[in-house]
């Protein structure tokens, strides 16, 4: 049986990067979905940093404590922000004053295994929203309260 980057085993749809890009195609047609697009986005790429760029991981990984801390309805006004900030020529760049508060990302990663990862999400008729949106972004949740755990276990950030 495959093994994903992240050590998860691959489940009926493959390795982590085919349920994340299917999510991100059917997030392209369902906007409640939608919603958790930058949480999807920070998971993976902590999950599986080799598919990312390392100088974004620290900020995805503060994007996902904020998440965490303030809930989804936080990160669409930080994200809608961060657009209107980039959209305006005399303030253009990142903010990353909302995020400054949380913890670096440790050093010494990536972890070798996740509690939980993209390959243990369930998807049938409805693709990963069968059981609804409320289900799906508690699925969210807790992809991302497993991807704060292993990280945080490596110790203090650098």
């Amino acid at each position: 049986m495959a093994q994903c980057d992240c050590g998860a085993t691959a489940g009926p749809l493959g390795v982590c990067a085919d349920y994340y890009n299917t999510i991100l195609a059917e997030e392209q047609l369902d906007p409640e979905m939608y919603r958790w697009h930058a949480v999807v986005v920070c998971v993976y790429l902590l999950q599986h940093p080799s598919r990312g760029h390392e100088r974004h991981l620290d900020g995805q990984f503060r994007w996902l404590q904020f998440y965490l801390d303030r809930g989804i309805d936080a990160v669409l006004r930080l994200r809608e922000h961060q657009v209107a900030r980039n959209n305006h020529r005399s303030r253009a760049g990142y903010d990353m004053a909302p995020l400054e508060p949380y913890a670096p990302l440790p050093a010494g990663g990536p972890p070798a295994r996740f509690r939980t990862s993209f390959c243990e999400l369930p998807h049938g008729d409805g693709g990963f929203v069968l059981d609804g949106h409320a289900a799906y972004g508690e699925r969210m949740r807790t992809l991302a309260e497993a991807t704060e755990e292993a990280w945080k276990r490596l110790g203090p950030g650098s």
